[in-house]
């Protein structure tokens, strides 16, 4: 098995011609996208239950990695919005030990599914299946902001969502104003502001809005919550608000603590436990990665390799957590933020993670500034973003209700319960219309003469045609006509000719038509079949049965050979 292509999205690059302006390009999405990249990854950390640094972390060693070794020339990693409801969780029952074990599994995941080609098969999900999905998980994380974005205080850690909800409800009340003061003028930033100067990023406006509007409301005796207050470091002995301003350090994530502060215990249970939410987040990491990917290509007139770029999201999440890096994948909107500022190769991506190194060695101490209600408006937005709220609406308006109700599914069994239930249930549901609707284009009709291909059916004799594939959803009902035996017929004739493909199914129901054909001492001719599905007959124990059962290439050689049987019958 050879191995898929490394560095696939330089060599493209590189291929193309890398010069002066495409260095200039780099440099200018690089710090573009790295600002973006600062606060949206202390804002998700927080959002799945980790530090902020926990997220800065990500950027600088997931980021560069799988801009090297990936396949994608214009993806930017990093946290993401989608990954906040399968990690929470973890968190929450495991530990930040457990979230980082638990990164490095998909890790694992993602490398075998590029070593085993599947970047391709990313694309058998069904849209109504990710638009579901992501518009439930913007629910949930824009559920999740109101206790900040309100400045709230939850009487306890809710279960399910709508016990949230019920707290969210009964702790309303007593609001902070000054957070929702912060977090309303963010949000009214980071709408307005993209329509008035596109090119200087809103996130970094909404945010410097909100530290000043917090420190004129902190004056006037209106409190507000910050970062610094929220979180906190040792250094030297001294406990320090805010983040570390200095580079992470190597652990090995099981020796940090669990949910009860202890280290975790690393044994087969707790990989037991982890194994399915590892494999939810490989999965969604892929499915983003590639779609991602795809946009950008879109953007900017390339092609990914998919099967390096899952090497690569591999390669970045098997590595971070070591260094304390979170969950990460590509981030459609960075990216696409990247292909618009002029980014050229992958270096954008790594030069995005040098302004993030330099933020944490340069920034740190201001950064404990930062309201958490201007954070939760960030997230607010990235939630609505993500929630494609409009075209949900669209969607629901004019797709098959079929796709309505597995859009409708998977966005409910999101909010509710997880995504990985969502999704499940949204394959299932898709499968099951697929093959209702494929089984829709399979029948068996039969046959009138039609000229000289096939000029007449012989008396004793009746010809059929089965138009469409026989599968396990179609090959019964196709087939049964087949079954009504009518006396005065002792040879019938079956067109194979439209029939692209069969199944182990329909090979066990036609050996148990030729079983039944015999006995009544009829004779089945088998017309048009082609080679690769002759083969698939013969190996069934359907080939050439003299006497019995007959293949012929056309319909009229098809006519004359039952002319020629019942005449030797009548002889």
């Amino acid at each position: 098995m050879s191995l898929p292509p490394l560095f696939a999205g330089w060599r493209q690059a590189l291929r193309q011609g890398y010069d002066r302006q495409a260095l200039r390009g780099d440099i200018s999405a690089g710090l573009t996208v790295g600002i973006i990249a600062i606060p949206l990854a202390m804002a998700l950390a927080i959002a799945v239950g980790a530090p902020p640094q926990n997220g800065l972390y990500t950027v600088l060693i997931a980021a560069p990695l799988i801009a090297l070794f990936g396949g994608s020339r214009f993806n930017v990693s990093g946290p993401t919005a989608a990954f906040v409801v399968i990690l929470l969780p973890i968190t929450q029952q495991h530990g930040l030990g457990g979230l980082l074990l638990c990164t490095m599994l998909a890790g694992l995941i993602l490398i075998a599914l590029g070593l085993l080609r599947a970047g391709r098969l990313i694309a058998f999900v069904p849209y109504p299946v990710i638009l579901g999905f992501t518009a439930g998980i913007g629910i949930v994380i824009a559920t999740l902001q109101i206790k900040d974005a309100f400045g709230l205080t939850l009487s306890e850690a809710p279960s399910h969502y709508f016990d949230q909800l019920g707290l969210l409800a009964r702790a309303l009340p007593a609001f902070s104003p000054g957070d929702a003061l912060v977090a309303a003028a963010c949000l009214a930033v980071l709408i307005l502001w993209p329509r008035w100067v596109p090119r200087v990023p809103g996130h970094l406006v909404a945010l410097l809005v909100g530290v000043g509007l917090a420190m004129l409301l902190e004056r006037a005796g209106l409190s507000v919550a910050t970062l610094g207050e929220r979180f906190s470091y040792e250094l030297d002995g001294e406990l320090r608000p805010g983040i570390p301003p200095m580079l992470p350090e190597f652990a090995w994530p099981w020796r940090l603590p669990g949910a009860d502060g202890q280290p975790l215990e690393l044994n087969f249970a707790l990989l037991r436990q982890l194994l399915a939410p590892a494999f939810a987040i490989a999965m969604l990491g892929a499915i983003e990665s590639l779609l991602c990917a795809v946009v950008a290509d879109g953007m900017a007139g390339t092609n990914h390799d998919p099967n390096a770029e899952l090497m690569g999201q591999g390669i970045g999440n098997l590595v971070a957590p070591l260094f304390g890096g979170i969950t990460a994948t590509a981030a459609i909107a960075r990216s696409a933020a990247n292909v618009r500022a002029g980014a050229f190769s992958p270096a954008a991506a790594m030069i995005h993670a040098g302004v993030v190194l330099a933020a944490i060695l340069w920034l740190a101490p201001l950064f404990s500034y930062l309201p958490m209600a201007a954070l939760a408006a960030l997230l607010l937005m990235v939630a609505w973003n993500m929630s494609e709220a409009p075209h949900v609406v669209h969607t629901l308006r004019i797709a098959p209700r079929g796709d309505v109700l597995v859009l409708l599914t998977c966005l409910t069994l999101t909010v509710l319960f997880d995504m990985v239930l969502a999704v499940g249930v949204g394959l299932l549901l898709a499968a099951g219309l697929f093959i209702k609707r494929m089984s829709e284009l399979t029948d068996t009709a039969p046959l009138s003469p039609r000229g000289v291909d096939f000029p007449a059916v012989p008396t004793g004799a009746a010809a059929f045609a089965i138009r469409g594939p026989l599968f396990f959803g179609a090959a019964d009902k196709a087939l049964d006509t087949l079954r009504r035996f009518n006396p005065e017929v002792r040879v019938v004739i079956v067109d194979f000719s439209a029939v692209p493909l069969l199944d182990m199914t329909a090979l066990a129901i036609l050996e148990s038509l030729a079983r039944d054909y015999r006995k009544r001492d009829m004779v089945l001719i088998f017309s048009g079949v082609n080679p690769r599905l002759r083969l698939k007959l013969r190996r069934a124990g359907l080939g050439q049965q003299p006497g019995h059962l007959i293949h012929v290439s056309s319909l009229q050689r098809a006519s004359e050979r039952a002319m020629q049987l019942l005449a030797e019958r009548a002889a």
